[in-house]
């Protein structure tokens, strides 16, 4: 009779060569953690050989890295940057940016799309307030994890062991009177975000800014980027900034079954 290692390559021929890396890529894409060669091998069936060569590549392409503690694999800059320009690229880019559009016309103030990178939260789509008198953080712009509410519904979007792991390799500096540099009352807000579904910044990044966001997920619930709205303190204050937070969520909503139809 065959061995197991024997039928796995009979498995493997069936699987043109040009989608395993698909699908490597994709089991870590539907995994909450870092995984290692094995479980990987485990999740799509290729032989440990095939698998160990794949992961080889992709992290000297710089599509993987290795996680802390060197067995684990994630998703690497690039792998992040391919996957938001796919979702960036033609009509998608298109109709997601209506649906800020949208928003802004409704509340009359900035609304952000924004997305989590290396160097913090990055500015990936906007559409600006009408008014004369606002805050400047163009397209490309990248701010604190800490200190702003995209940055919060993003980490708080993840396990609570994975925030306070994410929190331990943070530089919590003090941006203005009221950032957070404690690493335990982040993680109680964190914990509160994640109950009630949005974020503030009031005043934490920037003395004169107050803004909420709200998570953008995926059919599977998993987060995607952050929508938030934010304005001069001297226009809008933190309550009015509450009241927006329904249209920021029914907006995260159309963009969830606009961008993963």
């Amino acid at each position: 009779m065959p061995q197991d290692d024997e039928k796995t390559e009979v498995s493997e021929g069936r699987i043109p060569t040009n989608m395993r890396t698909l699908m490597l890529l994709e089991a870590l894409g539907h995994s909450e953690r870092a995984m290692t060669p094995t479980e990987l091998n485990a999740s799509i069936g290729l032989p440990k050989q095939t698998v160990h060569r794949l992961c080889a590549t992709l992290e000297a392409e710089g599509f993987l890295v290795r996680d802390g503690d060197g067995k684990g694999l994630r998703a690497a800059r690039r792998a992040r940057l391919l996957a938001a320009g796919i979702l960036h690229a033609g009509w998608a880019n298109i109709a997601r940016h209506q649906v800020l559009s949208e928003v802004a016309t409704a509340t009359s103030e900035t609304v952000n799309y924004v997305v989590p990178e290396e160097e913090g939260m990055r500015y990936l789509d906007r559409v600006d307030t009408g008014w004369s008198f606002r805050i400047q953080l163009p397209v490309g712009t990248n701010v604190p994890f800490h200190c702003t509410a995209s940055g919060k519904i993003f980490m708080a979007s993840l396990t609570p062991k994975a925030r306070q792991a994410f929190i331990n390799t943070l530089n919590l500096s003090r941006h203005t009177g009221t950032t957070h540099t404690d690493p335990e009352a982040l993680m109680l807000e964190l914990k509160k975000i994640a109950k009630q579904g949005y974020a503030e910044d009031n005043g934490e990044f920037l003395d004169d800014m107050v803004a909420v966001a709200v998570p953008v997920k995926d059919p599977m619930g998993r987060y995607v980027a952050s929508l938030a709205i934010h304005g001069p303190s001297q226009r809008m204050n933190m309550h009015q900034a509450r009241d927006m937070v329904p249209a920021l969520q029914l907006a995260a909503d159309k963009l969830r079954d606009t961008l993963f139809v």
